[in-house]
């Protein structure tokens, strides 16, 4: 059996959840979120909690098991809690700032760049070196984000661009550095 699989999901206060044939919808405080799950694999919901579970051992089903099983729990968490990205500017004069719901991203290019967020993300810019990516959905927090770090990924050698906030650069030094 899996190990992530067999684990029950418990349900949080004010968290609804309804299971129909192909998928699974997950209502909370922060919004509603649907969960597509395979026809093979079962969903009971009892006293609050969710579990996962699978008819044979074959591959396919294995697999599927975990996976539907953390989706469905990241959804729970998403639409109770929600999810942000930390993330930095370094750089002489590098900044971000919101202009509406856009963020507008001054790093080093001729232009500013503006980056439009997809609907259910929000962004924030508490101070001008810091950008927070926010959304109750985990895989599209993930993929904004990413789509922001791409703007200018952080330099090797001077460690200059937009990083995650637990990301560690490891500079490399330059060509005079072994002289």
């Amino acid at each position: 059996m899996s190990r992530i699989g067999k684990q029950p999901i418990t349900l949080p206060k004010g968290v609804t959840v309804e299971v129909a044939n192909g998928y699974v919808k997950v209502k909370g405080s922060k919004g509603e979120l649907t969960v597509p799950v395979h026809p093979d694999l079962t969903i009971k919901n009892e006293n609050g909690t969710l579990t996962v579970s699978r008819p044979s051992d074959s591959r396919t089903h294995r697999s599927l098991h975990g996976l539907t099983r953390t989706l469905i729990a990241n959804a729970v968490q998403g639409v109770s809690v929600g999810y942000a990205k930390e993330m930095l500017i370094s750089g002489t004069g590098y900044r971000a700032a919101m202009q509406g719901k856009n963020l507008e991203l001054t790093v080093g290019h001729s232009h500013k760049d503006i980056v439009t967020p997809p609907a259910g993300i929000t962004f924030e810019v508490p101070e001008p070196t810091k950008i927070r990516v926010v959304g109750i959905d985990k895989q599209l927090v993930g993929q904004v984000a990413a789509n922001v770090r791409a703007v200018r990924p952080p330099d090797a050698y001077h460690a200059k661009g937009i990083r995650y906030a637990d990301e560690v650069i490891k500079t490399k030094p330059g060509k005079t550095a072994g002289k």
